[in-house]
């Protein structure tokens, strides 16, 4: 029996797939080491099906070398889509890392020879954190939509711009770091000031070694005032989605 399989078809939803593979390996919260590969592959087939429509309509030519050409071309797409939104979302963990640098618990590995792991302990609490709110607030639809609207918006056949990319990757640098000193802020200025009082205590009495007392303490203050830290995440990380979104849709946009 023989059956007529629509190559043009074919080729479409799999340089879409391969566009979806690539933003998958680097979007949070879908770049998790969590999820395998073979999910992940199976995902990227699932998401270019539904736009098959729109893909076919601008399959390059199926000679060999156009359909290679293209599927390079959105193997940089879609790593580029998934960085810019990566940018965003780094912010949550630059400020759980932030935390962990004032804090005292980026020391751990100073007092652990046998491991030697510098175990980032806040930054990854802070991401598991936004990831639990991401899913829960279903921000994660919010993400995918805005992926999906680039395959309307930047076919097969567009050119990329890199111009906008370079722009876009200079400004979610720095939306990235302002963000991360605005999550971490107030309890970094809490961790400062407890420096300055333990310094002023051991001008006063350097018999006390005020320093070494300053490491308990700053762990103690900052495990207690971390509760209304995380407070600060919903909101945040609402900012950080619609952020992340306008930036692919302008991206994507060209």
């Amino acid at each position: 029996m023989n059956a007529d399989l629509p190559i043009a078809e074919l080729i479409a939803v799999m340089l879409g797939a391969v566009r979806a593979g690539a933003w998958l390996m680097l979007c949070p919260p879908f770049n998790s080491r969590l999820i395998p590969a073979q999910v992940k592959a199976l995902l990227s087939v699932g998401l270019a099906l539904p736009m098959a429509p729109y893909l076919s309509a601008s399959v390059p030519s199926v000679q060999t070398s156009a359909i290679i050409a293209s599927a390079v071309l959105q193997v940089f797409v879609g790593a580029g889509l998934g960085f810019i939104t990566f940018l965003f979302f780094a912010a949550i963990q630059a400020a759980g890392d932030l935390l962990d640098v004032f804090g005292g618990f980026t020391l751990a590995s100073a007092y652990d020879p046998l491991s030697q792991n510098q175990s980032s302990v806040f930054g990854r609490f802070y991401n598991l954190v936004a990831a639990t709110l991401l899913f829960a607030s279903d921000g994660h639809q919010l993400v995918l939509r805005g992926f999906l609207q680039s395959y309307k918006t930047l076919p097969l056949d567009a050119t990329f711009s890199l111009e906008t990319f370079s722009k876009l990757l200079t400004s979610g640098i720095g939306e990235m770091v302002i963000a991360a000193v605005q999550i971490a802020g107030p309890l970094i200025a809490v961790l400062f000031l407890t420096d300055v009082a333990f310094g002023l205590l051991n001008r006063v009495a350097p018999a006390l070694n005020a320093f070494q007392l300053g490491f308990p303490a700053k762990i103690f203050l900052l495990l207690t005032l971390s509760g209304t830290a995380i407070a600060v995440l919903p909101r945040a990380l609402d900012t950080l989605i619609d952020k992340a979104v306008v930036a692919v849709v302008r991206l994507s946009g060209g």
